[in-house]
């Protein structure tokens, strides 16, 4: 099972990144695909879900309304559109496979969000 997160970058506040992981190893079509993730000194944080459809999706408060989770089950990828970045959004974001903080996540993508 590999996930290859690509995407992020530094950004101002205010600015918007778009994220991808690629899937390979396994069924990807099968899966629940989360975005997880974890900022300096604190531990993994759950973004958002996409069920295997792509058609039913969750979100921490944190991001609702903010950060949209998407998937293309032909490219075995999953996509995290980012926008109204805050300094506060500043992590490594990592793909997951599964619910939640999932049974295996990537190496992740740095997003720095400052001015």
């Amino acid at each position: 099972v590999q996930l290859v997160e690509s995407g992020g970058g530094l950004v101002q506040p205010g600015g918007s990144l778009r994220l991808s992981c690629a899937a390979s190893g396994f069924t990807f079509s099968s899966d629940w695909m989360s975005w997880v993730r974890q900022a300096p000194g604190k531990g993994p944080e759950w973004v958002s879900s996409i069920n295997r459809g792509g058609d039913s999706t969750n979100y921490a408060n944190s991001v609702k309304g903010r950060f949209t989770i998407s998937r293309d089950n032909t490219k075995n990828t999953v996509y995290l559109q980012m926008n109204g970045l805050e300094p506060a959004d500043t992590a490594v974001y990592s793909c997951a496979r599964g619910l939640g903080l999932g049974i295996i996540r990537g190496q992740g993508t740095q997003v720095t969000v400052s001015s």
